[in-house]
């Protein structure tokens, strides 16, 4: 079986803003685009920007939907969009874990008005039908939203489960609250066993697995197949998160997971931003490093909702 890896952006809002307002004569003259289109050119990579319909009010009253979003490159979207997707993200950053306890009808209707506006602005050939919810847990009612949406695979966590022990500083952030609001039976707390210590105790909801469950197809291009709903689940990450890497790490990270037939990882948008407070003047080369890691080691760029028959 050849070996597949699959790459994803997550938080994408800030680049659809620039193209609206600078109208470069070409969408990849916008630097953010223009060294994905590098890494495709050269290695081949594919990635899927997952995108938030709106800016959000904690970097400034300036906002920006997708809705302002320009059509002007549409066709250069369907012309590129054997590599370059846009999938469904949340409605904005924030807050923390926006669909964890979430009603069908609210994320039915940010789906749509993601999916609307990229209809729009991209063509439908652009849109992705793998998912990565936004801080990734998901309440059951959001999954069988997505499903009716016509999402074939989500992203998924695994770990051992347990429940909330009462006290609202055992978790970071405030996401006690965010746990206890409109609370669902799935919802729980786990060990994530992240780079990013902070946020290791973590919650969690119906897309959520034992271990045991997921460790045979975690690196396999097996998923898992829910028959209740009727959807599948897979960790689209398992690889680095190329945000939580340095440059000089990224050679030694991925090489243990170099045999493996499928492998998935991803960054997120803002941190290419000079003007974002935790900027990494290296994304670029972040970017084109893993792509030639994976290019060398033999992997093909996929989509992982081709998984999915």
């Amino acid at each position: 079986m050849s070996k597949k890896t699959y790459f994803y952006i997550d938080d994408v809002i800030w680049v659809m803003r620039d193209l609206t307002r600078q109208r470069p004569a070409s969408m990849f003259d916008n630097p953010f685009l223009k060294v994905l289109k590098e890494a495709h050119d050269k290695y081949g990579m594919k990635v899927q920007l997952n995108l938030f319909y709106r800016t959000d009010f904690y970097y400034g009253n300036d906002e920006f939907t997708l809705a302002d979003m320009t059509d002007a490159y549409k066709a250069e979207w369907e012309a590129s969009s054997d590599w370059l997707h846009l999938g469904f993200h949340s409605k904005q950053e924030f807050p923390d874990y926006p669909f964890i306890n979430a009603t069908y009808e609210d994320v039915k209707a940010i789906f749509e008005d993601i999916k609307r506006e990229v209809d729009r602005f991209a063509g439908d050939q652009s849109f992705g039908r793998s998912l990565v919810p936004h801080w990734l847990p998901i309440s059951k009612e959001g999954v069988r939203a997505l499903k009716d949406c016509g999402i074939k695979i989500i992203s998924m966590s695994s770990g051992d489960r347990r429940e909330y022990n009462g006290d609202p500083f055992s978790l970071p952030y405030g996401h006690a609250g965010r746990l206890l609001q409109n609370r669902q039976p799935e919802t729980m707390i786990y060990n994530r066993g992240t780079k990013d210590v902070a946020i290791d105790n973590s919650l969690c909801g119906y897309n959520h697995f034992p271990v045991e469950i997921v460790k045979d197809n975690k690196y396999t291009q097996k998923f898992i197949y829910d028959s209740e709903m009727d959807i599948c689940f897979k960790q689209l990450g398992g690889g680095p998160c190329l945000n939580l890497e340095t440059l000089d790490e990224l050679e030694k990270d991925f090489a243990p997971l170099l045999d493996s037939e499928y492998l998935g990882y991803g960054t997120h948008e803002q941190y290419f931003y000079e003007d974002y407070y935790a900027y990494q003047p290296d994304y670029p080369a972040k970017i084109l490093k893993a792509a030639e890691i994976l290019s060398k080691a033999g992997y093909t760029y996929f989509w992982t909702e081709e998984l999915v028959k």
